[in-house]
């Protein structure tokens, strides 16, 4: 799909639509660090259900323009602007691990418009956590040098750009697949051609167009939500899998305990990856049906 962009009070907004152009509407809200081609591991699958997915870049990443200071609730107003361009009322979304609390803050802030929403492998709010223990290792080592030493989080993050944007070779992808240290049913689910470059080429395009955007989105995780998960009126689907070494399944039931109207699935051996690899067809099936 081509890129599209639109201007709004808060600046550039560049999206890409996946799936059936008439179908019904599914927001979709990338991980981190990624950017909208994320969306290509629903293109199959939406277009067989008859939905039609639309991916916007969060500022700051690829080609939507960078806004200094942002935090995640003026996310929704973004999201109004976009719909209310594309000429549609009501919508769905579904997030992929960092997008979860963008599809939150806009279930929270916009319930009359937003019919339900799924979370797969989703972020939790981070500062709520008593024990971070079930996060990824160099999750928890970044949330102790951004509490201790930002400066230094952000120049390590743009050294790390140069290499983080290039892009490997197709021969070389196991090696990369290799190098990640991933659990057996990541590894497997990302030696599909098509899924490695739905998740990495859009992590490298978000890194290649700015560091900085990249550790704007981070510094989102790592602050309050300015909301609660007990006030969204939305229903959720959360979706997550057992051996998710990201965040682990107790964090996730933690997190569906606090939502009002969350209908669980725990995917018995399925990873971060894996799960919306290998399950994004019931994913959307079973958004739609909400």
């Amino acid at each position: 799909m081509a890129e599209q962009v639109i201007e709004t009070e808060r600046g550039r907004v560049a999206f890409e639509e996946y799936g059936q152009l008439t179908g019904e509407p599914v927001v979709f809200c990338h991980g981190w660090p990624s950017s909208r081609t994320m969306a290509q591991l629903t293109d199959t699958a939406a277009r067989e259900l008859g939905v039609r997915i639309i991916s916007p870049d969060r500022p700051g990443i690829r080609d939507s323009a960078f806004v200094a200071n942002r935090k995640l609730t003026d996310w929704p107003a973004v999201m109004g602007a976009l719909l209310d361009h594309l000429g549609l009322g009501n919508f769905r979304m579904l997030a992929i691990s960092g997008g979860a609390p963008y599809a939150f803050v806009t279930a929270r802030q916009m319930p009359a418009r937003v019919q339900a929403v799924a979370v797969v492998s989703g972020a939790p709010p981070i500062v709520d956590l008593t024990d971070h223990g079930g996060l990824l290792r160099i999750y928890r080592w970044m949330l102790a040098l951004y509490r201790r030493n930002p400066q230094l989080l952000r120049a390590l993050f743009y050294a790390a750009r140069p290499l983080a944007a290039v892009r490997p070779p197709i021969r070389l992808r196991p090696l990369v697949i290799k190098a990640l240290r991933l659990q057996s049913c990541d590894a497997n689910a990302l030696r599909d051609s098509a899924a490695f470059e739905a998740c990495f080429e859009s992590q490298r395009c978000a890194w290649r167009a700015s560091a900085r955007g990249v550790m704007a989105d981070a510094e989102i995780y790592a602050q309050p939500w300015g909301f609660r998960l007990e006030d969204i009126e939305v229903p959720v689907r959360l979706w997550h899998g057992t051996r998710d070494r990201a965040f682990s399944i107790e964090i996730a039931k933690q997190v569906a305990a606090r939502l009002p109207k969350c209908t669980t699935q725990f995917v018995e051996g399925e990873g971060h990856y894996s799960l919306p690899i290998r399950h994004m067809r019931e994913i959307l099936a079973d958004l739609i049906a909400a």
